[in-house]
């Protein structure tokens, strides 16, 4: 049953009760702008709907590099379709002196083709198959430190953009690939 609340502008801010429950209980969801909340929300459900059409409910790792391989054999790779979310996830992860803190913060485990995506991301390597790879390595990333619980170290700050250009990812990919309606 929704709730009613002021959000300190005056204007009612209408929570579901999860949402209530988690501006009293989850450290710092309470100052978590909305737009970075529903940005997180539509990733949950849009990861979902991703690993459910095109993943076949069984996303890994290397599942995902078989899916990419698959594309560019097919010729529905379409790199050059993810040029802005490739362009923030380089300017995020890498600058003039090199990789980012955040780099690291990502995780990246062997399996999740760590040195490619580092190329990709430095601009050593812009073959249009590692591109995307890369960029789905990322956003396998931030859905498993969304998921398993490392976005909370920080109380998910700073993460709307990650994933407003993840769920771009997403979208796209549903709608090259998925089987939608």
């Amino acid at each position: 049953m929704p709730c009613t609340r002021s959000s300190g502008d005056s204007s009612p801010v209408t929570k579901s009760a999860t949402g209530l429950w988690l501006d009293t209980r989850a450290p710092g969801f309470r100052e978590l702008p909305e737009p970075d909340r529903h940005a997180i929300y539509d990733f949950a459900l849009l990861w979902s709907l991703f690993e459910a059409q095109v993943m076949d409910g069984r996303a890994q790792a290397d599942r995902i590099r078989d899916r990419v391989d698959q594309w560019t054999v097919d010729g529905t790779l379409n790199a050059d379709q993810f040029g802005a979310e490739l362009g923030y996830f380089r300017a995020r992860y890498y600058g003039e002196d090199g990789f980012t803190y955040r780099f690291e913060h990502l995780n990246l485990r062997d399996r999740d083709h760590p040195d490619m995506v580092a190329a990709v991301i430095s601009g050593a390597n812009d073959e249009p198959r590692d591109r995307i790879l890369a960029l789905l390595m990322i956003v396998w990333r931030l859905r498993n430190n969304l998921f398993h619980g490392a976005k909370w170290a920080y109380q998910l700050r700073e993460q709307q953009e990650n994933f407003s250009h993840a769920n771009a990812v997403l979208m796209r990919l549903l709608e090259n690939h998925g089987q939608l309606a």
